[in-house]
């Protein structure tokens, strides 16, 4: 028979997910897209979005008029 040992993970802190700064490649074209956004529009959460987004939906209001009531000035 087997003779079995468990040893435990050795843990310095809890650290989370390392990024590896070494790997992948900045995208400009988004970073830019970012940035030129309003405040308002730079969401960092999606509960900050979601937000928005409903306050929008309250404060939106639909009205249905007939094509022939449309008028350019």
């Amino acid at each position: 028979m087997a003779q079995v040992e468990v040893l435990e993970a050795a843990r310095e802190g809890r650290s989370g997910y390392r990024v590896d700064v070494t790997r992948g490649a900045r995208n400009g074209r988004v970073s830019s897209e970012w940035f030129s956004r309003p405040a308002d529009e730079r969401f960092l959460s999606l509960s900050d979005l979601f937000a928005a987004v409903r306050g929008r939906t309250e404060r939106s209001r639909t009205r249905t008029v007939e094509s022939a009531a449309i008028r350019v000035e």
